[in-house]
């Protein structure tokens, strides 16, 4: 290889000036550091600390930027670098550099990437690329395509005795630790983000970003952030799109004026935004006229614009017990287009008329403003009920409701007690309290106006054969029911396959059971057969709520598939309001990139809606572990969840968080599983564990970082082994033993995961 020439009008002897270094770095089509400006100039001894000095002199007089491995001028790039895919216009990425100092006066560039043949590049993709700038701005080359960072590892460092570091997983799936090459400057106990290096079986791993402490108030919440790669940082010009947007008026000729209803909002008690809000009253036909309004999130949203962008990115709102990660700009999700009581804001407003039986009969969209009279929490609403206080226009609210609750049981759908836990925080964001959040007749008041709406957005849709981003939940398939009905013949119970299957069905499978325990098992393996839904632009109907058509039109503020809904009523229905001014598009209807390829986008948000319900749900394990880890050692009333070969996971009633009993913990005699009845059972004592039953069980291990429990039999049992590096095998006669003294293996130990 051909050694690098140094620039002709080298001074010699002594360092080389300034503008030789900077010309040197800005050349070189190599990344430039101190070593190869040492080489490349001849440096020796003495010479090297001089051009250290020198270096450092550059960087503070603002010359150079970067670290001493990888130097480059000032307000430029590094000739090899890390970028970060933001966008793909017209079949070419545009990327931005994958980290850049926090300087609000100098956003970072944005670079197009050039490719040979097609594109085979995505937003969020990761690539280390040779960069160049041009006359007409930055371009770059790939040279490779880099890992996703939701694909880096997310852990904690640990020091063994030997003084080796190991980083220790969060991810409760991952059973072993890694070794750490390069610790990044990350001390021991820290939590830090970390790449694999090399291909083998069991990698080390050196640190890319420590994060701070592991168990710090709302430190949960950034561990599954990070871990799921979800987006929680609005770029600059997000940003001044959102402000602008926000500051647009409201036209009052263009909107129906409903500022005069006594229009409610009811809400969480910690509710971050306000996106719903109904009235009604009667009519003279024994039925009700009500009102959906909902933000009106088009208006200030427009279609292919900055903020649009990251909507569609995001896909919809994640929310943690600590925080919530907005699919908007705070300036939008937190006040303009949220329903605030006694302020004037844009809905988009959803005329219903229910006739005496329920039935929704007639309905209307249109543009409108609104005032809302009161924002209520859910405890305070049904609060007024019971105790007989409640003002007209809440009397009115549940009246109607009675009507829809009436239609609805007509209707039969899907009845499952789905309990969800809620952690409450102080004002520091320690735990103050982990319970089942009570289901009120306020929640169900509210949740079947909105069905009602979901469904007149469907429909009024359908009516005009418009593009509809459906709510999908497809009747459960044939292989899971077929693994039901299996199961129901443990327990001498039978479904019956030639029959149409609705979800009227299992619910009247699930009230023919007087005995709890086995209806907690039906109804455990009635959720398991289900689908999960979806979006997409094909309708294949709602079979949990025995619906024929559905799409969600509620919440625009936390869910991008509410706002594509929005903005397909806007083009349907004539609603739109341009925007003449500025450069955020004019039109709130759909674009047509969208309205060709819905299915591309409705994927999209389908897997956000998955990452951010994984998110959520592990974030929730976390704090309970948390708030049981001063327990462990404590007996408690638990149910078993699920049964496999290995042992089975059980859950603290009233108290959620599904913990594990190692099969290994059981006692000394053999257990054999039967798959299809979910149960293990003793060969010589005959004692099972199925699912569904109730045991007392104490907490032998509680891990905040992983979320994961343990549990072990009330009187005792094998002891139960932390999770970690695998220990040593030691050999005892023809076997290897596992250090929980049970033969096996040497190839499988230490490499089986939950």
């Amino acid at each position: 290889m051909a050694e690098t020439m140094p620039p002709k009008n080298r001074p010699e002897p002594g360092l080389p000036t300034r503008e030789q270094i900077l010309d040197f770095i800005q050349n070189s089509a190599e990344p430039v550091g101190k070593r190869e400006i040492a080489r490349t100039f001849g440096l020796k001894g003495n010479e090297k600390i001089q051009l250290k000095a020198l270096l450092k002199d550059m960087a503070e007089e603002g010359l150079i930027d970067g670290k001493r491995t990888a130097f480059h001028r000032m307000g430029g790039l590094p000739k090899v670098t890390v970028l970060r895919v933001v966008d793909v216009s017209e079949g070419e990425p545009i990327a931005v550099p994958d980290t850049w100092a926090p300087d609000d006066a100098t956003p970072p560039p944005r670079i197009r990437l050039i490719e040979k043949g097609r594109s085979a590049l995505k937003k969020g993709d990761r690539v280390l690329a040779r960069t160049e700038e041009t006359q007409t701005g930055w371009r770059a080359y790939p040279m490779k395509k880099l890992m996703l960072r939701s694909e880096q590892l997310l852990g904690v460092v640990e020091i063994d005795g030997a003084g080796k570091p190991w980083l220790a997983p969060v991810d409760k799936r991952i059973r072993n630790s890694s070794p750490i090459s390069d610790l990044g400057g990350a001390e021991k106990g820290e939590l830090v983000l970390a790449e694999p290096i090399g291909r083998s079986a069991r990698p080390s791993v050196k640190i890319t970003e420590v994060l701070g402490e592991p168990l710090a108030p709302k430190a949960f919440s950034l561990i599954a952030i990070h871990k799921h790669g979800i987006p929680n940082h609005f770029e600059s010009e997000t940003i001044a799109e959102a402000e602008a947007s926000a500051k647009m008026p409201l036209s009052h000729e263009q909107r129906e004026d409903l500022r005069h209803l006594p229009i409610v909002a009811i809400d969480p008690s910690d509710a971050r935004d306000h996106d719903d809000a109904i009235w009604a009253k009667p009519n003279a036909k024994g039925g009700f006229d009500a009102l959906v309004a909902i933000a009106d999130v088009s208006f200030y949203v427009r279609p292919g614009g900055e903020i649009d962008r990251e909507a569609r990115r995001r896909g919809n709102s994640v929310y943690f017990p600590d925080r919530v990660v907005p699919m908007l700009p705070e300036v939008l999700s937190a006040d303009v287009c949220s329903l605030r009581s006694g302020e004037d804001r844009a809905a988009m407003a959803c005329h219903l008329k229910v006739d005496g039986q329920g039935k929704v009969t007639e309905w209307r969209f249109t543009r409108a403003l609104v005032r809302i009279d009161e924002v209520i929490a859910y405890e305070e609403a049904q609060a007024r009920i019971d105790e007989g206080r409640a003002e007209h226009h809440l009397q009115d609210l549940w009246a109607c409701w009675k009507l829809l609750a009436e239609a609805r049981q007509a209707r039969d759908p899907l009845e499952l007690e789905l309990p969800e836990r809620r952690v409450k925080l102080d004002e520091q964001g320690r735990i103050t309290e982990i319970a089942i959040r009570e289901r009120l007749d306020a929640h169900r008041v509210v949740e079947d106006f909105m069905i009602a709406a979901n469904v007149a957005a469907a429909k009024a849709l359908e009516a005009k054969v418009a593009p509809v981003v459906y709510r999908v939940h497809e009747t459960p398939s044939r292989e899971k029911l077929t693994a039901l009905k299996d199961y129901l013949a443990t327990f001498g119970r039978n479904l019956s396959l030639g029959q149409v299957i609705t979800p009227g069905l299992f619910n009247r499978m699930l009230k023919d059971i007087a005995d709890e325990s086995e209806k907690a098992l039906i109804m455990e393996a009635v959720l398991r057969s289900q689908t999960q839904a979806y979006y997409g632009p094909r309708n294949e109907g709602h079979f949990g709520l025995a619906l024929a058509s559905y799409a969600h039109f509620t919440s625009p503020i936390r869910r991008y598939a509410d706002l594509l809904v929005h903005r397909a009523l806007v083009d349907a229905y004539g609603l739109e309001q341009p925007r003449p001014q500025g450069d955020i598009p004019a039109t709130s209807g759909l674009s047509e990139r969208d309205r060709d390829d819905l299915g591309r986008v409705s994927d999209a948000i389908s897997q956000a809606e998955r990452r951010a319900m994984e998110a959520e749900r592990e974030t929730i394990d976390r704090y309970v572990a948390a708030w049981l880890s001063g327990r462990v050692g404590q007996v408690f009333d638990t149910r078993i969840t699920g049964v496999r070969k290995f042992g089975f996971f059980a859950t603290i009633i009233g108290l959620g968080g599904d913990g594990l009993v190692p099969v290994s913990t059981l006692g000394d005699e053999r257990f054999g599983y039967d798959e299809k009845a979910q149960v293990l059972e003793g060969e010589s004592s005959g004692t099972a564990y199925a699912m569904g039953q109730i045991l007392r069980l104490r907490l032998a291990e509680a891990n905040p970082l992983t979320g994961a429990l343990k549990f072990e039999l009330e009187e005792g049992g094998g002891r139960i082994e932390p999770r970690g590096r695998p220990q040593p095998l030691k050999k005892k006669g023809k076997h290897f033993v596992s250090p929980r003294g049970r033969p096996g293996n040497i190839r499988h130990q230490g490499c089986k995961k939950k």
